[in-house]
Order: structure tokens, then sequence, then C-alpha cells
């Protein structure tokens, strides 16, 4: 099996530490808004290397973190805590913002049919792992204590100049205006380890005790301290966005080769970002969309990810409603190839396979293994599912084979629908939140029309935004 390691910037023959178990950490949210199609595509990423490496009979253990605190809107630690930011936005303490949108993000990537990681970790539950490995950097020389925080001397560990192939440059321009050198700190870019409650942080809202004062931690601190706390000292796959490869991932590997001398992380993996009409998701662009919203428009959600599959995860993707709605025929014609499989199957007794019957299987699989196997290459998987499909093989092997496939690929390929029209009238009190919901948002009271929309949704309508208006519909 051979995956690209972002750190080595090359294909590598993938050899886990310790056979057959493999320790996988995959960057999980920051909990402060909604779960948006970009983030769908990293985390489905995610779940086709975790299915792929079980179909090749790998034990995984699969970390997954929930930011929750100390992440703020500047990866290079300036500007405002994000979970305050949106506790702000929808006037909610920064408890219930985490809440609500940990249970949002996860209820999501359920409906795109990814498998739930063994342990989700919440940064705000390992509070004295952070102060235990801060307390090891200072042991180690690494770190140093300023008034407004606990920084991390970059110059004290060499390699970090260089790490991913980056020049320090390269990490300035990464890292813009927003980096800023403070009167106490020795560098630009040193990074935090522990925020204190002072100056600009002085009413923060989560904070706690330490041996430097009261405050909470930098957001670096987090997936060091609880990816070893799961996976130990050095581990096998660490995943994340291509966003990470200038600070964040680098930051992780200062500080947790700096506490234990180890190396922390044998396979580096990065996803590339999900394009909107050919630029870069924004909400100022007014291109954001929600994987919620793909839903509203009646979409099953594993058209997304069918949509996301046909793209090798570390090239760019762009959506397009129009890309959309071909995934959605694809993905329609794929299950009823699936559906007209097994109803064949089901008529005929299973055929005595001739010899170049059973070669033909056992090359379609062959095959389907070597392109997962070759740096999880999920469009020529697809391919060879769809030629799968149109063989000639007998039907019940043919079923079995798609089904065999569909393990890793996760998209349900048994769930047949045939699209009729099952509408129904739509309740009064639907009507009356649509219409409500519409007059807000021409009054530009988008915070309040959002939260009408939350509640259609919890009562199970979908609302459709059309350039015509908007109209609610049942949800299937």
């Amino acid at each position: 099996m051979n995956i690209y390691n972002t750190f080595s910037r090359s294909i590598e023959e993938f050899h886990p530490i310790s056979p057959p178990h493999v320790g996988m950490y995959t960057c999980g949210m920051t909990v402060y808004d909604y779960a948006h199609i970009g983030h769908g595509r990293k985390y489905v990423g995610d779940d086709i290397i975790r299915r792929t490496l079980v179909r090749f009979g790998y034990k995984v253990t699969h970390v997954q973190n929930v930011t929750d605190v100390g992440h703020l809107s500047s990866d290079a630690d300036e500007g405002e805590d994000k979970l305050e930011k949106g506790a702000k936005k929808i006037g909610k303490t920064v408890w219930e913002v985490a809440e609500f949108f940990t249970n949002d993000f996860y209820h999501a990537m359920d409906q795109l049919n990814i498998l739930r990681p063994h342990i989700v970790c919440k940064a705000t539950d390992h509070i004295s792992e952070q102060i235990s490995l801060i307390e090891r950097l200072f042991k180690n020389g690494h770190a140093y204590d300023t008034p407004e925080a606990v920084y991390f001397d970059v110059t004290t560990f060499p390699r970090y100049e260089t790490l991913f192939g980056q020049s320090l440059e390269e990490k300035k321009q990464a890292v813009r205006e927003e980096v800023q050198t403070g009167s106490h700190k020795r560098n630009p870019q040193d990074f935090a380890l522990w925020f204190k409650r002072v100056g600009r942080f002085a009413n923060h809202a989560m904070h706690w005790d330490s041996p430097w004062g009261d405050g909470f931690p930098g957001w670096h601190i987090e997936c060091s301290a609880m990816s070893m706390k799961y996976l130990g000292e050095s581990f096998d796959i660490h995943t994340g966005g291509i966003d990470h490869i200038p600070i964040h991932h680098p930051n992780e590997i200062a500080q947790s080769e700096g506490a234990t001398g180890k190396q922390f992380v044998k396979y580096w993996m990065h996803h590339a970002f999900l394009m909107v009409d050919g630029q870069k998701m924004s909400k100022s662009l007014g291109n954001f969309c929600r994987i919620a919203d793909v839903i509203e428009r009646g979409i099953d959600p594993l058209t997304l990810r069918y949509f996301y599959l046909t793209a090798h995860y570390r090239k760019p993707l762009n959506f397009t409603w129009e890309a959309i709605r071909g995934a959605e025929n694809a993905l329609h014609e794929l299950r009823r190839y699936m559906k007209n499989i097994q109803e064949t199957a089901d008529r005929h007794e299973r055929d005595q396979l001739s010899e170049e019957k059973l070669k033909k299987i056992d090359d379609f699989r062959t095959r389907f293994d070597a392109v997962l196997a070759n740096d999880f290459n999920t469009p020529q998987a697809l391919s060879i599912v769809w030629e799968t499909a149109k063989s000639n093989i007998p039907p019940q092997d043919k079923a079995d084979l798609l089904l065999d496939f569909d393990t890793v690929l996760g998209l349900k390929l048994d769930a047949f629908s045939d699209k009729k029209n099952t509408d129904e009238p739509i309740p009064e009190e639907i009507i009356r939140l649509l219409e409500e919901r519409q007059t807000l948002r021409k009054q530009g009271k988008f915070q309040d029309a959002d939260a009408i929309r939350e509640e259609i949704t919890q009562r199970g309508y979908n609302i459709i935004d059309t350039t015509e208006g908007s109209k609610v519909t049942k949800r299937k």
C-alpha cells in the first residue's frame, strides 16, 4: 500500500509502527458554526482512508478532536476567540455554542455515512493533559513565560524553519499581516501554548487555573496532548486540510517532538480544498454552503459523498449545483443498476461459475484494491464500480462484488429510491414560519431567519431557496 506523505512530499510504502495496528488522528472541527460542504469533503476523505485500511486487514484506532476553546480567528494567535465570536453571533453562552455545533457537526457527518471516530476528545475535557505537556516543554527549554501568555520558542527547535519543505519566509507569508511581534514575544513565529486572562482576554469566558495563572490553552497544544494520550507519543497517520500545512501542523510537530524527543507522526496526509464556482468558499463572497443547504434542496446527502469521490483527495474539486445534479443522477443510476441486479439475482439460482467468469470477478476485485492501495484513488475506484455494474458476470456475484466495494465507498448502493413525488400538504404553521422567515430576510435579520429555518428543519421539513422565492417540502 502506497500513500503520499506531505512531510516528505513523496509517495511512500505504508509500514505502520506496530502492525497490524494503525493509530490515526484526524483534525476535527472548531465548533463555533455549522459544518459546510468543504468540511464534508475532508471528513469523507478521512473515512475512505479508514475504511480502506480496515479492508486491507489493519486494526485502526481512529481519534478525532473537538476544538471547543483556544482557536483564534488567526491561526497565528491573533484575533478573537472563535467560540466567543460564535456565542455573540447567536446569543448563547460559549458552552451552549460548543455543544450545539458539536451535535450539528456529527449529525451532518452521519448523513454523509461517515463512521464515527472510535474516540472523540474535547479540548475542554483535557486541560490537565495540555498543562502537563506545557510543563514538559518548560523542562526541555522550549517554552517561556510572559505577562500575557506562555509561548513556544521556535528557535529552540531548529527544524521548524523547514518543516513540510517550507522556508521560514513562506511560513511568514502564510500567516499574512495577522502575525505581529508582541512586546513580549521573542520571535514573530513563536506560538501560544497558554493564554492568560489579562488584556484582551481579561473577560474570557472559558478559563482554568494553571502554574502560569488563570487562562486557557492555545489551539495547537490540544492536538498534541490528546493525540499522544490516546495513540502514544509516536503514531502512524495524522490528517488535516492543506490550510494546516504552514502553521498548525508544524507547531504540533515542534511541541510534540520538543517534549518527547521522538518522531511524532510517521505519515502526514492533507486534503485539498473544495472550491465553489471556481472560488474559495467564503461567507463574504456569499458562496458559503452548509451540508444542510444541499439536503434542503431535496438532494440525498450521499450525492455529496459520491461527488467528493469523483476527485482525488489531493486535487482541488469545484462545487457547482450543476455538478451536484450530475452526481445525483449518477448515484441514482448506479443504485438503479444495483436494484435490477439484485432483483435478477433473486429470480435465479446462483450459476456455476466458469473459469473465465471467476477470473473476471477476481480481476475486478484486484483492480479495485490496487487503485485504493495507490494513495486512495477514488475516481478510479468509481470507474471500476461502473465497469462491474455493466459487466456480464452473473447477477448474484455482481451484487456481492458491488456491495463489497461499497464497504469502502459508503454510498449505500442498495438504497434505491424511484424519486416518486410523495408531496403532502404543508401544515399552516410551517407556511406561517416560512413567511415570517422571508420577512426577516428582507429586513436583513439573518440570524433570526436562520433560527426559524432551524425550527422548520427540526419539524421535519426542508427549505429550498430559489430566485423566485422559498418553498418547503416534507423531508423524505
